[in-house]
């Protein structure tokens, strides 16, 4: 089989839509797919039963509604198609009613209070702008899922609703611009996803790593990524292997998997896809990350997607490249080739400057996690200060039309790097910068915070909404301004607002402690952890962003609030006690083992010759002894912090007390255990050390 007809076979798409559907049939779901119109019954039903018979075809026995519960991962109870009909007998049967309704248990996923365990009935509901597939023999139906009360209890849901309300702020901003022929606006988005590859019976050894994602103990091996020879290295057979059949698994399933190369730690590596509209690249991530997962297995391998696994080294996260596009197929964030005089795209782009800008701090909520806290401002990703960087023309753009002088659109330079042999090429006008949170790169943003295994919705909900807002702004001010008056007016618009919101921007070096001091000069919001962050979800200007515009009620913004917050310390606590029970019952035994060898080596050549030096030895053992009791210590005072932590009952100060008392105790104890551990023999240390792990795939 080909590629093209690889690609999406596994896909109820438009394709199999319009071979298998009737034609007013396939009319009435293109519309409701197209302008989020009602999907009506007797059209749900053509469309189940075409489905079902699709599905059978491709050796599906199962459907199941496929959605996104508050725990960051997906969801899913399979039911068979079958249908007993009487004399033992059955049929294959699929209803519109199951196809557009499911009822799982709302009690049993996160829900902040919103429901009571009593109460158990929940929904979920076809989203038909996010095509079927087949995974393992089963019909995966994408929905939204929400409480019998209607609160959303999903990731999906928001996501849906911050959509439509950028597309209605978009809208009317074009329509003032003179460009009355888009009916809609769509968010798109590219998420790039990094990932680490380890050896599976290694992973098996390793505690830490079954029950946190992450190491908890671990000594430095004698090369990390100081080299600089595994980014975009030549990528070794297995793995080669391993993203060969991914990406065939990721075709079939229509996902648009694109790139893949080594990323700059060893043993990680990552995959890029095109872009597609946000609510689809959202759930085609989701489904890539369980991918990634399954096709490890099958090749020995394990597939680790926390933000920071090993240290020392760099973790790993995702770039969610953003942008906006009419149906009529512009993108509103091109520059064109005269940025300064395209009042379109510079409208838009100052829409997105004020938006982070008055809400850094709700981007910065959107991709904390205990995980996430390892790397944000670790000079390997971009710093906990939210900023924009724009280079250095679309700066000067800005800065011309603040001071009213003129900006002479730059030629295209042509690149000549001094061979004959090698291609003249056209230099782009602006560099890249790796350390900036949020960067402009020729026609989208790159939001750079996000960790690995985040769900993309969150961060896209915030900017999305916090576009809308600016947008809705913008709309009023220049809703009733006269024709004749409206260059004027949108030239002045854009100067407050340069004005107001250049503090945000930032084309230096995001890594320096100048940085940090100047951001707080500027006023810029440093929340360096995630117990720091959290409350700006309930702030009041937050809570009226997210309320104007239909994204969340008050009260499921305080349910997702006491969810990261319980998200939070269970995070930390799982990984305490699973650090406590891996010094007591691995570590200490092992290092008492090599000791016991030590002493046995002393007994015996004082038994042969009294005048034998074992002045080594006896100093070896002496530091091998101090480490142990320190070691000792320290995980006991570990274990009380984390019996003082389980009595805590206000969630925020439970937090708090995790992250300043909790994870310092660890780190504590961690800097002695990994010394002690460069003192062990490999076979004595009772699970795979960092070389192995990392370098011996």
């Amino acid at each position: 089989m080909t590629v093209p007809e690889m690609y999406g076979s596994l896909v109820f798409n438009d394709r199999v839509m319009r071979e298998k559907l009737p034609k007013d049939i396939y009319k009435a779901l293109r519309k409701t797919i197209d302008t989020n119109s009602h999907l009506e019954l007797d059209v749900a039903n053509a469309v189940a039963i075409a489905m079902k018979e699709w599905a059978v075809e491709h050796g599906a026995t199962h459907f199941t509604h496929w959605f996104q519960p508050m725990t960051g991962f997906t969801a899913e109870k399979h039911d068979s198609f079958i249908n007993p009909v009487g004399n033992g007998e059955v049929i294959m049967e699929f209803s519109g009613k199951e196809l557009v309704k499911g009822e799982p248990d709302a009690s049993s996923f996160p829900s902040g209070g919103l429901r009571a365990t009593f109460e158990a009935r929940g929904y979920t509901a076809w989203d038909p702008t996010s095509p079927a597939f087949i995974k393992d023999g089963t019909l995966y139906i994408p929905t939204a899922f929400c409480s019998y009360s209607g609160e959303a209890l999903d990731k999906k849901t928001p996501l849906l609703r911050s959509m439509e309300a950028l597309n209605k702020e978009a809208v009317k901003v074009l329509g003032l611009l003179g460009n009355t022929g888009v009916k809609s606006v769509a968010t798109t988005v590219g998420p790039e996803q990094e990932y680490f590859l380890v050896d599976k019976e290694d992973f098996k050894k390793r505690m830490d790593l079954i029950f946190t994602g992450r190491t908890l103990l671990g000594a430095k091996p004698p090369k990390g990524q100081e080299m600089e020879d595994h980014y975009f290295g030549a990528l070794k057979p297995r793995v080669s292997a391993y993203m060969h059949d991914l990406d065939e698994e990721l075709w079939k399933l229509g996902i648009p998997a694109k790139t893949k190369h080594n990323e700059v730690a060893p043993a990680q590596h990552e995959l890029a896809p095109v872009f597609d509209t946000t609510n689809v690249a959202v759930d085609h991530n989701q489904l890539t990350m369980d991918v990634m997962r399954k096709v490890a297995d099958k090749h020995g391998f394990v597939c680790l997607l926390h933000e920071k696994p090993f240290a020392g080294i760099n973790g790993s996260g995702k770039h969610n490249n953003w942008s906006m596009t009419t149906d009529t197929g512009v993108n509103l964030l091109d520059p064109g080739k005269t940025p300064a005089e395209n009042t379109q795209f510079l409208v838009f782009l100052m829409a997105v400057i004020s938006a982070v800008d008055n809400y850094a701090d709700l981007m910065r909520l959107s991709v904390a996690s205990a995980g996430n806290d390892h790397r944000l401002g670790a000079n390997e990703a971009p710093p906990a200060i939210i900023s924009v960087f724009l280079g250095d023309e679309l700066t000067e753009v800005l800065k011309s039309i603040e001071n009213d002088t003129f900006f002479g659109n730059k030629e295209k330079v042509t690149m000549d790097i001094g061979a004959s042999v090698l291609p003249h090429f056209f230099k782009d006008t602006t560099d890249r910068n790796r350390t900036s949170p949020f960067a402009f790169t020729g026609n989208k943003f790159e939001f750079r915070s996000l960790g690995s295994s985040l769900s993309v919705s969150g961060p896209n909900v915030v900017l999305n909404t916090a576009v809308a807002e600016e947008l809705s702004k913008i709309y009023e001010e220049l809703k009733d301004v006269a024709a004749d008056q409206m260059t004027d007016k949108i030239h002045s618009l854009l100067k407050d607002r340069i004005a107001e919101h250049k503090k945000v921007i930032f084309n230096g070096n995001g890594y320096t402690d100048e940085w940090v001091a100047e951001a707080e000069k500027r006023g810029l919001y440093n929340y360096k952890s995630t117990p720091d962050v959290l409350p700006v979800f309930v702030a009041d200007k937050n809570k009226k962003l997210f309320t104007k515009h239909h994204i969340f009620t008050e009260s499921e913004i305080y349910s997702r609030y006491e969810i990261l917050l319980e998200n939070y310390t269970k995070t930390i606590h799982i990984e305490a006690k699973t650090m406590v029970d891996m010094v007591n019952k691995q570590f200490l035994p092992a290092l008492m083992e090599y000791m016991d060898q030590i002493a046995t080596s002393v007994s015996k050549k004082k038994a042969v010759c009294d005048s034998l030096s074992v002045n080594a030895e006896v100093r070896l053992l002496t530091k091998l002894s101090g480490q142990y009791d320190s070691i000792s210590e320290l995980v006991s005072e570990l274990a009380g912090e984390i019996e003082t932590a389980e009595g805590l009952t206000e969630a925020l100060v439970a937090a708090k007390y995790y992250q300043a008392t909790i994870l310092a105790k660890m780190e504590e104890l961690r800097k002695v255990a990994d010394e002690a551990e460069e003192l062990l023999p490999e076979d004595v240390l009772p699970y795979p050390d960092y070389a192995k792990i990392l370098f011996y795939v």
